[in-house]
């Protein structure tokens, strides 16, 4: 089977991840600290919380969009 851990860099499987738990989430309106927490707060989120950056955080909400489409 596949990973279980889930670390900032699995940015594809992190917009899946998220569009099944928050599948009416605002991607847009989303504040970042709030995509932080959302990201952290994923089950197998295993990775340490300081190391994400406004340019994860990014790649992660457009990603998301891309799971939208």
């Amino acid at each position: 089977m596949g990973r279980t851990q889930i670390h900032w860099s699995d940015i594809r499987r992190i917009a899946e991840e998220l569009e099944a738990a928050h599948p009416q989430a605002d991607v847009l309106k989303l504040r970042f600290t709030e995509l932080h927490r959302w990201v952290t707060e994923l089950h197998g989120f295993a990775d340490d919380p300081r190391k994400s950056n406004e340019k994860i955080l990014e790649a992660i909400q457009m990603a998301w969009l891309d799971e939208r489409d």
